[in-house]
């Protein structure tokens, strides 16, 4: 969902009423943060967002009748769907992965520090992402595991000009645009540009999702 002026509208999903309680003390003391609504599994939260036109939401994954992983799968097939930002007690990979897969902009552990989740809502409700690198190098391990990308996924890599890849791999190794802009000896609109369009034609929401598409499709492996 795209943000509008005002405040950044919240919905806090946890199967835990003193986590959400939690969440939502910390939240409501932010001049630019509202809580507009909990919820305590994913089935809840889909009933509530609707009403709620929530610009972001606090997923947990592991909860009852149905997870944060499924949720966030259903979140993404709305026409304006808010951005998620998975937190979880566990620090597994399998849990990062799948959360970012999903269409989740952002992954932290729930005992981080509260100015980091504050500053991570921030982020990604202004469109950008939060994968820390820790969360980059699980993603690594991981393809490092795997058999290779399938044909579909070098398929959908072809569509991208030389250019774009080049940006699509920086994304993947954790670049910002200024630095992607240096490294290529581009000014930053050019990059923001090879971004968007790199962006549309891959069908990905965020920079979270780019870097899940980079490693899955081999465009970047653990020896880059």
């Amino acid at each position: 969902m795209t943000q509008t002026s005002g405040p950044i509208r919240v919905v806090v999903v946890d199967d835990q009423p003193l986590i959400r309680a939690g969440f939502s003390m910390v939240l409501a003391a932010q001049n630019d943060i509202e809580v507009v609504g909990e919820a305590e599994n994913g089935a809840d939260a889909l009933d509530l967002l609707p009403k709620a036109r929530a610009d972001v939401v606090i997923m947990d994954i592991r909860m009852p009748v149905m997870d944060g992983i499924q949720a966030t799968e259903q979140l993404m097939l709305l026409d304006d769907p808010p951005r998620v930002l998975v937190l979880t007690t566990f620090d597994n990979d399998d849990d990062a992965f799948a959360a970012l897969r999903a269409g989740a902009s952002g992954f932290l552990l729930k005992n981080a520090p509260a100015a980091d989740v504050v500053g991570a809502i921030r982020t990604v409700a202004a469109g950008e992402s939060v994968v820390a690198p820790r969360v980059t190098r699980l993603l690594l391990d991981r393809v490092a595991r795997q058999q290779g990308p399938s044909t579909a996924q070098r398929e959908r890599l072809s569509v991208l000009t030389a250019r774009e890849r080049d940006v699509l791999a920086l994304i993947a190794r954790g670049l910002s645009n200024a630095e992607i802009a240096a490294d290529l000896h581009v000014a930053q609109a050019t990059v923001k540009s090879h971004l968007g369009n790199l962006m549309a034609k891959l069908h990905l929401r965020d920079r979270a999702q780019a870097v899940v598409f980079a490693f899955e499709s081999g465009l970047v492996r653990p020896s880059s």
